[in-house]
């Protein structure tokens, strides 16, 4: 893992922590806490989908430029 994707994922997980926070401390009811905890979890986890699948993406891009780079 390199340097920005450290940087990356502290920023995600700080972000996230930030999040549950502040909705824990909100002056709102049980019920809407649970429900905005777990609207923010799937905008969460639909995040980390996206940034996985385009660091798949450079990835796999990357191994073939580095394939037809050995092939010649």
């Amino acid at each position: 893992m390199n340097k920005y994707s450290k940087i990356g994922l502290a920023f995600l997980a700080g972000a996230a922590a930030g999040v549950i926070a502040g909705i824990l401390l909100a002056p709102d009811k049980g019920s809407e806490t649970r429900k905005k905890m777990l609207d923010k979890a799937r905008e969460f986890s639909d995040i980390v989908k996206e940034k996985a699948t385009e660091g798949l993406h450079f990835a796999n891009t990357l191994k073939g430029k580095i394939a037809k780079e050995f092939a010649d």
